[in-house]
């Protein structure tokens, strides 16, 4: 049973060039109608993925620090209602550092949250500008502070490896982050995905992106930086102190059953991945003509049910267990890597192997895609 909720909000007040993810501007938001949705796509869940108490429960977004605290604390009680809460559950809320998000953190935290994410992405004007945040520097600063004082446990994003970034200027400006004492950071390159303003703009040649090789040594500076400070990274671009780990984000990374609702929202539970429908309002005819926002619900193969938990495991530094998937998924060890490309990448230090365990090396990190590509075992990929 699905131990990890995910509730997606869609709206933003601004798209940004560089953001693929399910996120809409609207004028209004029905904040009732909306209510009634949720909770009505979150009872269909827990009617099929119900009966243990919640260890997580994540708000992504869009920008859910826009969704009014009465929201939150609304959707929180059914969740609980519904699946009940561990003792220890974490209750994650995205957020941008705008002074008027910024004023809700302490009813937020009243209403149950109790681990903030903030998306500052820089603490350079001039580069939030260029990514098109409506927040500045100061404003960044002043959230993390607010956010300090009222939620037990603070993360922060940072994009870097932007046009013009250098190995000394991203050497400050991680630095300076690093001394703020967060006990976790996200830390992305900036990625062209299709779809967005920056992919428009790579066409057109307004925007040319940093090269991958100077990239990679940005990757190399961020694992150095952290490991120093105490954050050494947990998946590939997550990096906390001891305990300090998203256990949300675990869960996906750990392959463990999770629930998502709202729009756009992926699932993983008892074998079925679900997708809830993109657009806001297909998502609520959704709601009321079937009684929950699935777009699709497929039954997931064995071959591919591994193949995920494979691609997703070894993002981790723990790496995975081998007999433990092999036993899970009913598949011998030679079903789930090729061995012989795991002697290859092992011996040249891409891959280490502890008894059953394996997992990515820090010199196989920067080349993480391909490595994947190499070991996961062709009876994986051809499922």
């Amino acid at each position: 049973m699905a131990r990890a909720l995910y509730i997606h909000w869609p709206f933003c007040a601004k798209k940004c060039p560089y953001c693929d993810f399910n996120s809409h501007v609207r004028e209004s938001v029905d904040v009732a109608g909306w209510q009634a949705a949720l909770i009505a796509d979150m009872h269909a869940e827990a009617a099929v993925a119900g009966g243990e108490g919640l260890t997580s429960i994540f708000f992504g977004g869009g920008t859910p620090s826009l969704m009014p605290p009465a929201l939150v604390a609304a959707l929180l009680a059914e969740a609980e209602r519904l699946w009940g809460f561990a003792p220890d559950i974490e209750i994650t809320l995205e957020a941008n550092p705008s002074s008027v998000e910024t004023a809700n953190f302490a009813a937020l935290a009243g209403a149950g949250v109790n681990r903030v994410s903030l998306g500052v992405q820089s603490l350079d004007d001039a580069e939030l500008r260029f990514l098109g945040r409506l927040h500045g520097a100061d404003d960044a600063l002043a959230a993390l502070e607010t956010a300090q004082n009222h939620f037990a446990r603070v993360s922060f994003d940072m994009i870097y490896a932007l046009p013009g970034h250098t190995p000394e200027l991203w050497h400050e400006r991680l630095t300076r982050a690093l001394g703020f004492g967060m006990g976790h950071l996200s830390l992305y390159q900036l990625t062209i995905e299709p779809g967005t303003r920056f992919a428009s703009d790579v066409r057109r040649g307004r925007l040319v992106p940093l090269h991958d090789d100077a990239a990679a040594e940005l990757f190399d500076i961020t694992q150095a930086l952290t490991e120093a400070a105490g954050l050494a990274a947990y998946e590939t671009s997550n990096h906390a102190r001891a305990g300090e780990q998203s256990r949300h984000n675990l869960a996906y990374w750990r392959y463990q059953d999770y629930c998502g609702i709202g729009p756009g929202a992926h699932g993983r539970r008892l074998g079925v991945a679900t997708v809830r429908h993109k657009k806001p309002e297909n998502f609520l005819k959704a709601v009321e003509t079937q009684g929950n926002g699935i777009a699709e619900a497929r039954t997931l193969a064995v071959a591919e049910q591994a193949a995920e938990a494979l691609l997703m495991g070894l993002r981790l530094t723990e790496g995975i267990d081998l007999s433990a998937l092999s036993a899970r998924f009913g598949l011998p060890r030679g079903g789930l890597v090729d061995e012989a490309a795991l002697a290859r990448l092992t011996a040249l230090g891409l891959i280490w192997q502890h008894e059953a365990r394996i997992g990515v090396a820090p010199p196989g990190r920067g080349v993480l895609d391909a490595l994947l590509a190499e070991l996961v075992a062709d009876t994986l990929v051809a499922a």
